[in-house]
C-alpha cells in the first residue's frame, strides 16, 4: 500500500517538472534531470527498494530547489545539500530514536523494516554475553609432532628406499619403506614419535646428522639398537602453547570484527580466552558462538577407495561385539578407481561402517561414538578414517533435510594442502547443472597451493578427494581432469538452498579470519548486566551535559547570533555522526562517547576559526557578505590542516587497534569528516541566510 502511493507521489512529482521544463524553458537544465530522477525513484518505490528511492527522491527534490527563482544558485545548492543529508540522516536514526525513546519517536513499521541502521549501546554500557573457551593446546602439539612426522618419513625413504628430492615419496616408495622401517605417531602421545629399523637393514643410518635434523624442538632417545623415540622438547610445547593461545585470541577477534563494530573485548587467561560481546539478542548471539567455535581447519587428502579394509572388517565384526556402537552396519557403494592405459575410468565396489542417529540422539552424539569406535581398530600404516554426516530429505518441494547419521571414509593419512595455502575464500551459487539455486564456497589457493593441487589433481584423476574441515569431511568430489588455476570449490553437503548459503556465508567468514591454530571448547557462559553501565551512563551523560552546555553557552556569549550559528553547526555535526555509525550497526561504549565529545570540541574550533576571519575582515572595512566570503576562503586551509592531522591518527588507530581503541578510532574519523562538513558548508548556508536578511546592515560577532 505504501510502495502504491509512494509511486504514485514521485510519478506525479515526476511529471509535473517535466510539464513545467515544457513551459520554463531556461529551466529545463534543472527541471528535466529532476523529473528523470523522480521516474526513478517512483521505479525503485514499485521494486520496494527503500534507499535508491530515498537518494533519488532528494535528488529530484534538489533540482526542483535550483529552480526556484530565491538567492543566488550557489546557496541554493548548498541549501539544498545540507537538506538531503538531514533528511538521509534523520532516516537513518529514526528507528534508534524510536527504540531509545520507546516509541515516543514514531517510527512507522514499514520504515522500520526497511531501515536497518541500528545504534546500540556496547558491552560497558548495557551488558552482555560473557565466553570463556579453553583453547585444546595438546591437538597444536600434535600437529606439530605430525610435521616431524612426514619430515622424517622423507627423510626415512632417502636412506632405506632409495628417494630423492623434497617432495613426498610416492605410494610404492612408502610400501618399501615400510618393509625396511616401522615409523609410528601414537594416537595417545601427542608429543612423540616411534621409529624401530627392522631386522636386515642398517641401524647406524641414523646418525647424529639425521637426529640433528629436528633440532632443537625434538629430543631423540635411542631406546635399543633399532629402536628410537622423538619426543617434542618442554620448551618447545611451552612456545607452541603460547603461540597457539595467542593466535587463537587474534583469530576471534578478527572473526567477530567482521560480523560488524560489536565493540568486541578478547582476552586470555592461561590456555582460556575470554570473549565479551555486547547485545541482547538470543539469535546474534547463536550466530557468534556458532562462529567463534569453528576451528576452520581445512585439510584436502586423497581416499583410498582400493583398499578393502572396511570390507574385511564387516567380516570379523558383528553387532554383539564388545565397543560396537548399536545400530552399526556396513555398506557398500560403487566408486571411481582411476584410469587405465587407454584413458578408460575403472570403477569399482567399496565398503564402508554407517551409524545411524538413535531415537532422539543429536547427530553430533552419533558421530562421537563413531569416532570413538574407530579410534580402537587398527588401521593400516599412513591410512586413516574419515567421516561424513548422512542426510535425508523430509520435504521434497523446499529440498529440507534432516541429518540421520554418520559414515566412513579410508583416507591417507598425508595432508596433500591445508587451510594455510588458501588465499581467499567466497560463497557463490552453484553453477552446475543439477544445482537447484545452491551455493558453494569458491577457493583461491596461493601459488605454491595452487602448484600442489594441479600436481596432485593430474596424478589421481578419476579418483575421490576429500575436502575435510575441522575433522569432518564436507564434500569427497571425483577428480574429472587435472585443475589448473589455483582454484576449487567446496559444495556444501545439504541440498537445502538456504541452508547452504547460511553454511557457505559462515565457511566464507572462518575461512578469510584464518583457521583456528587448535580446537577451542566453550567451558564457561554468563551474561554480564548493565550494572556498571548504568553509572557509567549517569556520569557520563551529567558530564557529556555539563561540558557542552558550557561550551554553547560561551559561544553564545562570546560570539552572539554568530555563536548561534556555530551552536547549530556543532548539534548537526553530532547529529550527522550519529546516523553514520547507526549505518555502521555500531555499538556505543564509553570510549566512543568520548569520541563524539572529542570531535564537538573539534567542530567548536572550526567555527572559531571562521569567526575570527570574518572579524578581521569586518575590522578592515569590507562589507558583510564580502567578509563572510573571504572568511570561510581564508579559514578552510587552516581547518582542513587541523582535521586532517586528526584524521591520519584515527586511521592509524582504526588499522592497529581493536575493540574500544577501534571504537573509539572510527568514531573519531567519522566525527573529524562530519565537523569538516558541518563547520563549512552547513554554518556557510546559516551565515549566507543571516547576511541576505541582513542587507546592507553591519553584522555583529560580538
Amino acid at each position: 500500500m505504501v510502495n502504491t502511493v509512494l509511486l504514485s507521489v514521485f510519478g506525479a512529482f515526476a511529471l509535473l517538472l517535466a510539464l513545467i521544463g515544457l513551459v520554463q524553458r531556461p529551466l529545463r537544465v534543472r527541471l528535466w534531470p529532476g523529473a528523470l530522477a523522480a521516474g526513478a525513484a517512483a521505479m525503485a518505490a514499485q521494486g520496494d527498494s527503500f534507499w535508491t528511492m530515498v537518494v533519488l527522491g532528494i535528488v529530484a527534490l534538489w533540482f526542483a530547489f535550483l529552480a526556484v527563482p530565491w538567492g543566488d544558485a550557489n546557496w541554493r545548492g548548498r541549501f539544498g545539500l545540507v537538506a538531503g543529508i538531514f533528511m538521509v540522516s534523520f532516516l537513518a536514526l529514526w528507528p534508534t530514536l524510536d527504540n531509545m525513546t520507546r516509541g515516543r519517536a514514531m517510527c512507522p513499521k514499514w520504515v522500520e523494516d526497511r531501515v536497518a541502521a541500528r545504534l546500540v549501546a556496547g558491552l560497558d554500557l548495557r551488558g552482555g554475553l560473557r565466553l570463556v573457551y579453553t583453547v585444546d593446546v595438546a591437538e597444536a602439539v600434535k600437529d606439530k609432532r605430525n610435521s616431524y612426522y612426514e619430515d622424517m618419513l622423507r627423510e626415512l625413504a632417502k636412506l632405506y628406499a632409495d628417494h630423492s628430492g623434497e617432495e613426498a615419496p610416492s605410494e610404492a616408495t612408502l610400501r618399501t619403506l615400510r618393509e625396511r622401517v616401522e615409523l609410528n605417531a601414537p594416537a595417545g602421545r601427542p608429543d612423540t614419535i616411534e621409529l624401530t629399523i627392522k631386522k636386515g637393514q642398517e641401524p647406524a643410518k641414523i646418525d647424529a646428522r639425521f637426529r640433528n635434523l629436528f633440532n632443537p624442538d625434538v629430543e631423540a632417545l635411542k631406546i635399543s639398537d633399532n629402536q628410537y623415540e622423538f619426543l617434542i622438547r618442554e620448551a618447545a610445547e611451552t612456545a607452541i602453547r603460547d603461540s597457539a593461545v595467542s593466535q587463537a585470541k587474534d583469530i576471534i577477534l578478527r572473526r567477530v570484527d567482521s560480523m560488524g563494530l560489536r565493540e568486541a573485548a578478547v582476552s586470555t587467561r592461561g590456555e582460556d580466552i575470554i570473549v565479551e560481546v555486547p547485545g541482547e539478542d538470543e539469535a546474534s548471539f547463536d550466530e557468534i558462538r556458532d562462529i567463534i567455535s569453528k576451528t576452520a581447519r581445512l585439510e584436502f587428502k586423497l581416499l583410498d577407495d582400493e583398499n578393502q579394509f572396511f570390507r574385511e572388517l564387516s567380516e570379523t565384526v558383528s553387532s554383539d561385539d564388545p565397543g560396537v556402537p548399536a545400530g552399526l552396519t556396513f555398506r557398500q557403494e560403487s566408486v571411481p578407481l582411476g584410469e587405465d592405459d587407454k584413458g578408460d575410468e575403472l570403477t569399482g565396489v567399496t565398503t564402508y561402517a554407517f551409524l545411524p542417529a538413535a531415537e532422539g540422539e543429536p547427530v553430533q552424539k552419533t558421530y562421537e561414538r563413531l569416532r570413538a569406535w574407530a579410534e580402537t581398530l587398527s588401521v593400516p600404516p599412513d591410512r586413516e578414517i574419515g567421516f561424513q554426516v548422512e542426510r535425508e530429505v523430509v520435504d521434497e518441494a523446499t529440498l529440507e533435510e534432516k541429518e540421520v547419521g554418520y559414515r566412513t571414509f579410508l583416507l591417507k593419512a598425508r595432508t596433500e594442502i591445508t587451510g594455510d595455502q588458501v588465499r581467499d575464500a567466497a560463497a557463490v551459487p552453484d553453477q552446475s547443472p543439477n544445482s537447484m539455486g545452491g551455493w558453494q564456497v569458491s577457493l583461491r589457493f596461493s601459488d605454491k597451493g595452487g602448484n600442489i593441487f594441479e600436481k596432485i589433481t593430474g596424478e589421481n584423476i578419476k579418483k575421490r578427494f576429500a575436502i575435510i574441515l575441522d575433522g569432518k569431511i564436507e564434500s569427497a568430489p571425483r577428480i574429472n581432469d587435472k585443475i589448473s588455476g589455483g582454484a576449487s570449490v567446496i559444495t556444501m553437503g545439504s541440498m537445502d538452498p538456504q541452508a547452504q548459503l547460511a553454511d557457505s556465508k559462515k565457511l566464507e567468514l572462518v575461512l578469510r579470519s584464518g583457521a583456528l591454530p587448535a580446537p577451542i571448547s566453550p567451558t564457561n557462559e554468563q551474561r554480564i548486566g548493565p550494572s556498571l553501565g548504568r553509572d557509567s551512563i549517569r556520569l557520563g551523560a551529567e558530564g557529556a551535559a555539563a561540558g557542552g552546555l558550557l561550551v554553547l553557552l560561551f559561544m553564545v556569549l562570546y560570539y552572539r547570533n554568530a555563536g548561534l550559528i556555530a551552536n547549530f553547526s556543532v548539534l548537526s555535526n553530532l547529529f550527522f555522526q550519529l546516523a553514520i555509525l547507526a549505518g555502521f550497526g555500531a555499538s556505543m561504549t564509553l570510549p566512543g562517547i568520548a569520541g563524539l565529545a572529542l570531535t564537538i570540541g573539534m567542530g567548536v574550533d572550526a567555527n572559531v576559526l571562521i569567526n575570527e576571519r570574518i572579524r578581521e575582515e569586518l575590522r578592515e572595512g569590507k562589507s558583510a557578505r564580502a567578509a563572510v566570503e573571504v572568511g570561510y576562503s581564508k579559514a578552510l586551509s587552516a581547518i582542513v590542516d587541523g582535521q586532517l592531522t586528526t584524521l591520519i591518527a584515527g586511521i592509524v588507530l582504526a588499522q592497529y587497534g581493536t575493540g574500544p581503541i577501534k571504537g573509539f578510532a572510527v568514531t573519531l574519523m567519522v566525527g573529524v569528516l562530519c565537523s569538516i562538513f558541518s563547520g563549512v558548508v552547513v554554518s556557510r548556508v546559516l551565515f549566507d541566510m543571516w547576511v541576505r536578511s541582513a542587507g546592507k546592515k553591519a553584522i555583529s560577532l560580538g
